[in-house]
This record gives C-alpha cells, sequence and structure tokens, in this order.
C-alpha cells in the first residue's frame, strides 16, 4: 500500500496517520471502502499492531474513518457540509501561517509551490 521513514525523526503512527490520509484525499481509498485490518496492516508494513490501533483511533477522532465493531475499520462517507465548522478552523490557522510564512519572507510563489506539493501528494520532511 505505502511504505514508512523508520530513520525519519517523525513517529511512525503520524506518517501513518499522514499516508492514509491522503489516500483518502486523493480518492484512491473511497468512501465507505474497508481498510486492512490492524493485524494486516501491522504485518505488511513490519511494525507493531498497536501502532497501527494508535492511527486508527486518531483517524478516526478526525472523522476520516469510521469502525464497525467485528468489522473493521472503513473510510468515512465525506460530508462536506458536516464539516464547515472544522474547514473554517482550517482556514483561519492557514490565514495565521501563511501572514507568518510572508512576515519571515516566504514569497507568494513559494507559497504556491508548497501548495503544487500538497495537490501533487508530495511531502518533504
Amino acid at each position: 500500500m505505502f511504505e514508512l521513514d523508520i530513520s525519519s525523526r517523525k513517529p511512525i503512527y503520524e506518517q501513518l496517520i499522514d499516508k492514509l490520509k491522503q489516500l483518502i484525499i486523493h480518492d484512491v481509498l473511497k468512501e465507505d471502502e474497508k481498510l486492512p485490518s490492524v493485524r494486516e496492516l501491522a504485518q505488511q508494513l513490519t511494525i507493531n499492531p498497536n501502532t497501527i490501533q494508535k492511527a486508527y483511533r486518531e483517524l478516526e477522532s478526525q472523522g476520516y474513518i469510521y469502525s464497525l465493531k467485528g468489522k473493521g475499520s472503513f473510510v468515512h462517507p465525506s460530508s462536506k457540509n458536516g464539516r464547515k465548522e472544522e474547514l473554517e478552523k482550517v482556514r483561519e490557522e492557514l490565514k495565521k501561517l501563511f501572514a507568518e510564512a510572508m512576515y519571515l519572507g516566504m514569497s507568494r510563489e513559494e507559497i504556491a509551490e508548497l501548495l503544487k506539493d500538497v495537490e501533487g501528494g508530495e511531502r518533504h520532511d
């Protein structure tokens, strides 16, 4: 499915959250699609199942996935109307970050380039 960078300073569960979010956002994982079980993914990535469980719990609390007891975890249908409040918080946070970046000398072109990186799914840690 994807690879994680074990040499990164970023915790593995956070890398896993980011990768799964990217797959969901870019429609690689579709609405209501079943995610691999904790055990399957742990074996596939050769990491501790507790790490997978922690990532799944965080994704569920953020509204990206949902779990059904005994059935597994699934991609949450994106309800754009139900996320208006969350989207507004993100918008306000972006405004603050853009203002800070511009204050520190980042150009509009550099910000646009970052957006292109995100749209392309690239990450530079």
